[in-house]
This record gives structure tokens, sequence and C-alpha cells, in this order.
């Protein structure tokens, strides 16, 4: 997901001011260190400082890449370490705005250059190591295959990126809407916000060329952000305050339900199973929706720092880059645990297994609660209840799981274990056999 910011727009610093920016960023990369103990659900965890004006973010593995607007930079956080923080800053083209990462390469759109720099992650350091040019003004990139779709603001189109060619370069261009800003893939759909004229174009990327398909979809005021989850879009309206929710697999793709209220001036989007994450531009918060509710609703707002624009998920944690503070805010998006599931009947001496249904992050551990497992019985921590009966009746037991975060959640079951084992077999005993039998009146 790329943002761009077309409100200010920027300068790039000097190669001396960048060198200077690297050596500060060597002796305190992050400003906050991690709260003690277990983090809440949707708790801001650390506040890492990167270059000035960040703008995207993308995850890869245990590596987020922002891009820093002004500085001309990338810098690459390891998200492994305790606390996260900066390990390596790369030199790219003048005002690097999107960010999308396949493989082992990052592609950064250069908003000033009308270029995209190609990083080679796996490099170390990681380095650029081709320069493609695009349309004027890029902003939004996303990878699907061989394929990279960079929106290029000024003239209104998508250029196509071949990455599998050798130097990589672009293989069509796509005519869209006004000021295409986000875009993102899904199976072979592209969808470009056109923040221009307030629509969502969807590019067929399986066509020969790759074209739009369909009516431009109309959602809110100047859409930016766009992230697609199964059949579901989700396109954040900076200039409505809302989030429109487009039907994906309906055959001619719509708006479904109402525009979702969220804060003011929303940029980026990113969604992480039934959660969607929009930051709020002029709130300095992050609104986080339930997608899977009837309808989809906010259900928290998050404060991070000033002017949130990127957002990108990686692990069980939300990447949130603040543009006029040059951090990046991590927030812990733990959720409190679920537990269901029916056991079915067990048989004496026969191998039994049920795997109860466990949701929550981090993984919960489950566990009896209340009651005794039959003998040859046990439940693992993960939820699978296992082994060979050697005792029949009826047990009636309460397990629970926990994670930390929240209240445990609690799940009484009835587990039957019957003995169908046949009688022994042997002889009538004195009777003999009825066939033989003399009997004498």
């Amino acid at each position: 997901m790329a943002i761009v910011d077309r409100l200010r727009p920027r300068g790039r610093l000097s190669r001396s001011a960048a060198a200077l920016a690297v050596g500060g960023f060597a002796v305190a990369a992050v400003l906050t260190t991690a709260v003690a103990g277990p983090a809440g659900a949707d708790t801001v965890t650390d506040s890492i400082e990167v270059g000035a004006n960040p703008v995207g973010v993308a995850i890869s593995g245990t590596r987020a890449y922002v891009t820093n607007q002004s500085d001309g930079t990338v810098s690459v956080i390891d998200t492994a370490a305790t606390p996260p923080a900066v390990i390596d800053i790369i030199e790219v083209g003048a005002n690097p705005v999107g960010v999308a990462i396949s493989g082992t390469r990052a592609y950064i759109t250069n908003q000033s250059d009308g270029t995209v720099s190609v990083i080679d992650t796996a490099a170390t350091p990681p380095a650029v190591i081709d320069i493609i040019e695009v349309g004027a003004s890029p902003s939004g990139v996303a990878i699907s295959g061989t394929r990279a779709y960079v929106t290029n603001w000024g003239p209104g189109t998508v250029s196509v990126i071949d990455t599998a060619a050798t130097p990589p370069a672009v293989a069509d261009i796509i005519e869209v809407g006004a000021s295409p800003s986000g875009v993102a893939v899904n199976g072979t759909r592209a969808y470009v916000t056109n923040w221009g004229d307030g629509t969502v174009s969807v590019i067929d990327t399986a066509a020969i060329p790759p074209a739009v398909i369909g009516a431009p979809i109309r959602v809110g005021a100047n859409p930016y952000g766009v992230a697609v989850n199964g059949n579901r879009a989700y396109v954040a309206n900076q200039g409505s305050g809302t989030v429109s929710v487009i039907d994906t697999v309906a055959s001619r793709p719509a708006v479904i339900g109402a525009p979702i209220r969220v804060g003011a001036n929303p940029y980026g989007v990113a969604v992480n199973g039934n959660r969607a994450y929009v930051t709020d531009r002029t709130s300095g918060t992050v609104s986080v929706i339930d997608t899977a509710a009837t309808p989809p609703a906010v259900i928290d707002t998050i404060d991070v720092r000033t002017n949130p624009s990127g957002v990108a998920v990686g692990g069980n944690r939300v990447y949130v880059t603040n543009q006029g503070s040059g951090t990046v805010s991590v927030i812990a998006i733990d959720e409190s645990p679920t537990l269901a599931g029916t056991p079915a009947t067990g048989i004496i001496g026969q191998p039994y297994s049920h795997t109860f249904t466990v949701t929550g992050q981090p993984a919960p551990t489950v566990s009896v609660l209340a009651g005794t497992l039959p003998d040859g019985l046990t439940l693992s921590q993960d939820g699978v209840l296992s082994g060979t009966p050697t005792t029949s009746g009826r047990f009636e037991l309460t397990l629970t799981a926990t994670n930390g975060i929240g209240d445990a959640a609690v799940l009484p079951i009835v587990l039957d274990i019957t003995d169908t084992t046949p009688p022994a077999a042997g002889s009538f005993g004195s009777f003999g056999s009825v066939g033989s039998s003399s009997w004498t009146f």
C-alpha cells in the first residue's frame, strides 16, 4: 500500500544530510521500548525513529521497509529484534513513497523521479540494482507473480512492469481514472483508487494486454489506500473520512453497505483476518474495523504519532509510518482466545483424536479447567485431545484457553467413551450341543 503526501511536496535531503541521518539512526533507533509483560490487544509497544517524512511500509519476513520521502532513502527495520531497530538505510530516488516486496526484491516508487528503484533485499547490505522509468509522479505499487503495477498520479495511468525481464522494464501502460494513488492485486484483478474522481478502476491482469473492465466503481471522496482480503476490497476515502467496502466476487464488483465512518483524513488501509487497520492522518490515530461484524464497524481507535500514513501487518504486529514525526509505531494486535468444538464418542482400546478450534494471538494454551480426562487420553496445549482410552463412561469436563489477552475462553464438553468389546467365547458347559442331547421321559 502506497501513500503520497500531495499537500506538501517535499524536497530531497542532500547526501551529506542523509549521511548525518544514518549516523543518528545507528545511535538511537528506538524512542520507546516495549512495555513490560504481555501486550494488550491493539496496544502501541514501540516507536522507531526512521527518516524524514516516512510514508510507505511493507513487511517481508523479519524485515520492514520504510520509504522516507524527504530523505530519498529506505529504512530497513529488524522486526525480530528486541526492541525493533533500524539496521540499514538505502539510498533510492527522489521523494520515495510506495513500496512492495516480492521474493528478494523490493520495488520503490520515486515520486519526483518518475522511476521505480529495485532493491536486492538478499544482498549484504541491501542495495539498489535497477532503476525503471515509469510515468509521472508514481505513487502506489503492488506485485502479483512476475508483474508489478505502478500508479502514475500525473497521467492517470498504471505502468505494468515485467519483473522477470533482464533488466525489468515496463511491458504495458493502462489508462485508469484521475490521479490514481493506491493499488492492490487479488487473483486476476487489480484495484486502483482514483483520487481525483472518487472511483476505483478494476483491471483484468490476465487479459493480453491487461485492461480495465467494467465501469469505475463509485466510492467516497478522494479515495487513497486500498487493500483486498478474500472477496472484499477496503478503500480509504480521504475526503469523506470513511471506508468503502467492495464486493469483489459479484458479477459487477460494487460497493456494499453503508460507508464505515473512521477518523479524519484516512490514508492507508491493511487487512489481517477479520480486522482492517486504517490510518487517520489528521486525527493521529488508527481505526480498527471488525470486518466480520454485520455491518462492519470500528471497534477500537489507537493513538499513534503525527500524521500516520502507511500501514502494514507482519505477524502479530501492525507497523504504521508517522509522516509528521519521522517514526514508525508498532501496534500489538493480540486477540483474546476463543475455543470451540464437540468431541465425538470414543471406544475403549481404539485410537482417538479430536482437534478443538482455537484462535487468538499469541497462540492460546488449552487445558482442563474442571473434571478429569478418561484414562489413556491427553489434551495438548494447542487443543488436540488424543490417545487410546482405557476406561468407559461419560466424562463431563470444562476446558479453557488462555493467552494473557482479555478473558479466558471456557468450553464445557461431554465426552462419551463406550466399551464395545464382545463377550468372551466359550463352551455351553455340560449341556453339550443341542443336536446330540438325549432326553428320557
